[in-house]
Formats: C-alpha cells, sequence, structure tokens
C-alpha cells in the first residue's frame, strides 16, 4: 500500500513546534484591500440574489485576492503545511453573510466537502450541549461510545487527529471566554522523532491499524477499514489518524486485536504529538488553515461566556484542493480516489438505492 522506507523526511513540513511558537511566519494578514474584494464579491451575490452553496468561483470575483490565495494554497500542500489568515471583518456580517462569504473564499481554495452523512457542507463548531442539553448524548452507539463528532461540539478538550479531508479550514467567529486554544504539530517530525526513537514502532506504524467509521456515515457506523498511520507515496508523506476511531474498532466483533506493541507505538506517537506541538490562539477573523496529510490538529478544553450568541463558535469547510497530492494505491477505501487534484474524501452520502457512495 505505501512505498514509504525508514528514512527520516526533510522538507519544510517537518518543523518543530518550539519554533514555529517563535514566529509569526505563517500568519497573513488579510489586507484592507482583500477585505473589500471580499465584500464587493458579497454585495454581488446579494444583488443576484445568489446564496451558498448555490454558487462557485466565478461568482465570487476577487480580482488581486486571489492570487494570494493560490500562494496560500502552494504553502499548505509544498510548505509547511498550515497558514493562519487574520483579518476577516467577521463584525459588519450577519450570520448568513459570513457563511456566503466563507463559502466563496472556499470556493477559490478548492472543492468543498460534506462533513457528515447529513449533507453538512459548512460545520458550526460549538459546545452542542451547552445548547441543547446532555439528551443529545442519549443518541450515541452503546457499544462504540460517543462518536468523534459528539467530542468535537462539545467544551472539551480534543487529542491530536487529522479530519477526513485534504484541507481542514476554520474561521472563527467568537471564541471562548477560557481555553479552546488550537494545537496543531507536524505529522511528518511526529513520525521522523519516532524512527530516531523507536524504529521498530515506527514500521508499525508504517502498517494497517483497523478503524470504524464510527458516527461517520449513516449505516456505516460499525463498518471497519485498515490504513497505516504513516505512508508516503511518489515523495509526498500522508498520514490520516483519530485514536477514537481505533479504539471503537476494538470494540466491534471480526475486528483483529492491537497488539501490546501496537498500543506501544500508539502511546508513543501521541507523546512526540503533545512534545512537538505548539499553541495558537485564534482570534476572531482568524481563518486556520491546515492539510491533514502532513498535520496533526487538537483543541484545549474551554469555557464559554453566558448569554445567547456569546458561545466560541468556528465555521469549518473541509476542502478538497486542485492542487493536492496523490496518494498510496488502497487510500481510495477512504478517499473515494487516490488522483491527485481530485474532488476527495469527506463523509459519502446516502443514496436513493440505499448505497453510501456519493460525495459532494
Amino acid at each position: 500500500m505505501s512505498t514509504m522506507t525508514a528514512e527520516p523526511i526533510a522538507g519544510p513540513e517537518a518543523w518543530l513546534g518550539a519554533d514555529m511558537a517563535r514566529s509569526t511566519e505563517w500568519i497573513r494578514p488579510v489586507s484592507a484591500s482583500a477585505a473589500a474584494e471580499l465584500d464587493a464579491a458579497l454585495r454581488g451575490l446579494q444583488r443576484r440574489g445568489l446564496s451558498w452553496p448555490g454558487f462557485g468561483r466565478d461568482d465570487f470575483p476577487l480580482p488581486t485576492f486571489s492570487r494570494e490565495l493560490g500562494s496560500v494554497l502552494g504553502e499548505l500542500e509544498h510548505g509547511r503545511g498550515f497558514v493562519l489568515l487574520r483579518g476577516i471583518p467577521v463584525g459588519r456580517y450577519t450570520p448568513e453573510e459570513l457563511k456566503n462569504l466563507y463559502w466563496g473564499l472556499g470556493a477559490h481554495l478548492g472543492h468543498p466537502r460534506y462533513q457528515n452523512a447529513q449533507g453538512e457542507l459548512i460545520g458550526e463548531v460549538r459546545d452542542e450541549n451547552r445548547l441543547y442539553g446532555e439528551v443529545r448524548e442519549v443518541a450515541m452507539d452503546a457499544a462504540l461510545g460517543r462518536s468523534s463528532r459528539s467530542k468535537a461540539r462539545s467544551s472539551g478538550p480534543l487529542r491530536f487527529h487529522t479530519d477526513r479531508c485534504d484541507l481542514v479550514t476554520l474561521l472563527c467567529v467568537r471564541k471562548a471566554r477560557a481555553g479552546g486554544l488550537s494545537r496543531i504539530v507536524s505529522a511528518v517530525s511526529v513520525a521522523n522523532a519516532i524512527l530516531a526513537r523507536r524504529p521498530d514502532l515506527h514500521a508499525l506504524l508504517r502498517q494497517d491499524y483497523w478503524r470504524s467509521r464510527q458516527g461517520e456515515e449513516a449505516g456505516g457506523e460499525r463498518q471497519t477499514y485498515a490504513l497505516p498511520l504513516f505512508a508516503a507515496h511518489n515523495g509526498k508523506f500522508t498520514t490520516q489518524y483519530s485514536r477514537t476511531f481505533v479504539e471503537a474498532a476494538q470494540k466491534l466483533t471480526g475486528v483483529p486485536r492491537l497488539t501490546a506493541a501496537q498500543v506501544e507505538a500508539l502511546d508513543l506517537h501521541a507523546e512526540m504529538c503533545e512534545e512537538l506541538a505548539f499553541t495558537m490562539e485564534i482570534e476572531p477573523g482568524d481563518i486556520q488553515l491546515l492539510n491533514n496529510h502532513v498535520i496533526y490538529h487538537g483543541r484545549t478544553a474551554y469555557e464559554d461566556a453566558d448569554g445567547p450568541d456569546r458561545d466560541r463558535l468556528l465555521l469549518r469547510l473541509w476542502l478538497s484542493p486542485r492542487n493536492s497530492r496523490e496518494l498510496p494505491p488502497g487510500f481510495e477505501t477512504l478517499w473515494g480516489t487516490t488522483t491527485p487534484g481530485a474532488p476527495r474524501g469527506g463523509i459519502a452520502q446516502p443514496s436513493p438505492a440505499g448505497g453510501h457512495d456519493q460525495r459532494r
């Protein structure tokens, strides 16, 4: 499945958190002229009666800012793998205007992907338990436990993981009263560190781990698939991992049990993520963009302010960019296709016949 060899990987994507914490090179301010272009494009939509998801890149012209976004795509695929755009004037827009703006900006970066089996395209990441009460958790699978979605839509911490898309982008509308800090780490540096410390465990992480599709696809909650944590193809690294899905698969019959060495490898992986990560505070108007093939992300726990419309709120777009890497043979089991630049990833949508292969 993977052509990855046991050699350290060099390049800009192999960064260390301590270095990034001392740098601001990864922050790209949105200029006043770029903000004006976004505003003009949004007003153009309103004049024509267009709203997301019913418009595309050509309906949202960004004559100059689009070149900056092209540079962002280059950095995400060929550079560090993460960028923070700072300064979207979120306070001047209504919630629906902001989603139209975010959708239009995202259309210049790639193809949107579904985030759940109910057709969600712009996710609202917030503490849903606070909004709706703990009763929502009653629907969790009795055998598999809480889904990754229920954890993300709470105020609790999130372990380092990747999402099921090439790029995940988060637009901060409101931040928490306390906490809710973003934590990211170079997956390439994690792999390099494990190779240096325990090449035997690095070898295990290049082999298959079984995962559940827990809570992600209608009718597929108990389906499983196997992929390595570390892989490479045509000189490009890729990782796809959430320990939640590995742990959920272990609760299902017919799934090979993890060996003690495999668990030790996952524990070392988590330890290296903690050691090599850095923490950033995402401010209102920031858009964080991460390449899931080379970046793991997590979150600290948080506490919301009291009152309506004062809770932490991030909008989320999953994207498949036009400059994405080719993936190893066999990865189509999760991605739909391994073809570079093709729309791929996201959560398959139920078809009228009951299948689950449709992706946007």
